[in-house]
């Protein structure tokens, strides 16, 4: 049983929801009452997501280096980044941990590989969006991925900071970001969509559903650390 460090905060809705589904996923593996040992340490976004706005990859690691570390002195054996985009310097962060970490990108191409299926669509925050790294990912794995036109970008990019992070849901939102899927099926014959962000599957918890299947990598995410967790 391996000692979790999670870094969190990126936002702070989306590690509520890693909290609640780890303990959730743990309790349904274990059935024996108890919890997962974690410790969490909550990030000043804004400064992350500057550093990513000025293409400041080299700070954006730093500072994530310094985060894991923290978690490493307090205890934790294993780390993860509660979000897709800080993924975008993982690589980095991972060669200069002490402690081994766990991708959500690594993690949603082997699950989308799993369910047989090779174009998949992407949405999170044009950082991830324009991003090299699920084309890369999944590409080693045989699999295309797909994003929004450059209007569709910009709706979700701004969507997502404006509201999702804050915790702000509304079905209007949602209904246009099923429009941007639909476009991208009938355009890219996609057969799922990768909610590339972690605080989109909490938009699409309740209301209308889009035509192909939603990846939650929260979920995907979830299911990987325990696996290691409890190893």
């Amino acid at each position: 049983m391996k000692i979790l460090g999670l870094v969190g905060g990126i936002g702070p809705e989306s590690t509520i929801d890693y909290y609640q589904a780890l303990i959730a996923g743990w309790r349904a593996r274990t059935a024996d009452n108890s919890y997962p040992p974690m410790v969490i340490d909550s990030i000043n976004l804004t400064r992350l997501r500057g550093y990513f706005e000025a293409g400041d990859t080299a700070s954006a690691t730093e500072y994530l280096v310094e985060e894991v570390e923290r978690l490493a002195r307090a205890g934790a054996e294993v780390a993860i980044l509660a979000a897709n985009t800080a993924h975008l310097v993982f690589d980095e962060v991972s060669a200069r941990a002490r402690i081994p970490m766990i991708s959500i990108v690594e993690a949603t191409g082997d699950e989308v590989r799993r369910l047989g299926m090779t174009r998949v669509g992407l949405l999170g925050t044009r950082y991830t969006m324009k991003g090299p790294i699920y084309p890369d990912v999944l590409g080693r794995r045989g699999l295309a991925v797909a994003i929004p036109d450059e209007a569709g970008i910009e709706v979700v990019h701004q969507a997502y900071f404006d509201e999702l992070v804050p915790g702000i849901f509304r079905p209007e939102t949602r209904a246009r970001f099923i429009g941007i899927i639909d476009r991208m099926k009938e355009r890219d014959g996609i057969e799922a969509v990768i909610l590339g962000g972690t605080e989109l599957p909490l938009l699409f918890r309740e209301g209308e559903k889009p035509s192909v299947p939603l990846l939650d990598t929260t979920r995907i995410h979830v299911a990987r650390i325990l696996d290691v967790m409890l190893a």
